[in-house]
């Protein structure tokens, strides 16, 4: 297989943050942002990375911010390597295609999740109590069924190795203000019903996702980071789906079934993946991303 990016140095660059999948450089007026290689399930980031996934979701997300537009500005300056300071031209190769330079924002508190679908984490709250971050939902739901309408189901933004956890919207309230957890609620869903529709054509449905927002220097709400992903959604063949139980995926599912199969506890240090695992994982990453876009980049 093609050797992966498991993170990045580049040496006269000022490293502030390495996420998940992220590494964030600082250069001053904007962020240059570069996706890694890397690969988390349940908050922890696998020690194997998945050659080309940060290119994926990169290309992915560029789609889908340009798409969305109309509805929200995004914070991307540039991803063309070539419009990016001097400073950065010493590592051009390593930036094409999984960078991006970003404007500088203040990162919402919360992670805005919309739910189409009844699954994961949502699932197991359904079955508890008959409803997701306190909004009740209809009885004799079955796994991975449709909602009658998608709904906000925020969670926190906890730090790197802990898990988010899922809050109703007053709990959102409270983090951020009544005024821009409506706004945040309303953009999410209006991005969701978008993209989600445009999916449907290219027979992928997107049964939740999350999304992140943050505020410009004047207070203007921009959408950041990456959207509609398999790495933040659920992606499911539509050809294959049948609601009742787990769906065939081209997301990480595919790993976090594989982890659940080795019965990890899903406490740091996480286990290696098997070759197959990560190639399957690769595969299933260009599927989605040719199937959304028609281009597969050379990938």
């Amino acid at each position: 297989m093609k050797i992966a990016v498991h993170e990045t140095n580049f040496q006269n660059l000022n490293l502030v943050r390495r996420g998940k999948v992220r590494d964030i450089y600082d250069l001053g007026e904007n962020l240059l942002m570069v996706a890694s290689d890397r690969i988390s399930a349940f908050d922890v980031v696998m020690p194997d990375p998945v050659p080309d996934k940060g290119i994926i979701l990169t290309q992915i997300s560029l789609y889908w911010f340009e798409i969305m537009e109309p509805i929200i500005d995004n914070h991307v300056v540039s991803a063309n390597v070539d419009d990016y300071p001097a400073v950065c031209q010493p590592y051009a190769e390593n930036l094409r295609g999984r960078s991006m330079l970003v404007k500088k924002t203040e990162p919402l508190s919360i992670e805005c999740v919309v739910r189409g679908y009844i699954s994961g984490s949502g699932w197991k709250s359904y079955q508890k109590s008959g409803s997701i971050c306190g909004i009740h939902l209809p009885e004799a739901l079955r796994e991975s069924d449709k909602l009658p309408e998608p709904i906000f189901t925020p969670s926190t933004k906890e730090e790197l190795g802990a898990h988010d956890i899922n809050i109703d919207f007053s709990e959102a309230e409270k983090r951020i203000g009544k005024d821009l957890a409506s706004k945040v609620r309303d953009l999410s869903l209006a991005i969701y019903k978008k993209g989600s529709e445009m999916a449907a054509e290219k027979d992928i449905i997107i049964a939740d996702t999350k999304f992140e927002f943050g505020l410009l220097g004047e207070g203007k709400l921009i959408l950041i980071d990456e959207v509609l992903t398999p790495d933040s959604s659920r992606f499911w063949p539509k050809n294959t789906y049948q609601p009742g139980g787990a769906q065939q995926s081209f997301d990480k599912q595919y790993v976090r079934d594989h982890l659940l199969s080795v019965k990890w506890n899903k406490q740091p240090p996480a286990p290696s993946l098997p070759e197959d695992i990560i190639r399957n994982t690769r595969k299933k990453y260009l599927e989605a991303l040719t199937q959304l876009t028609g281009d597969n980049c050379g990938l």
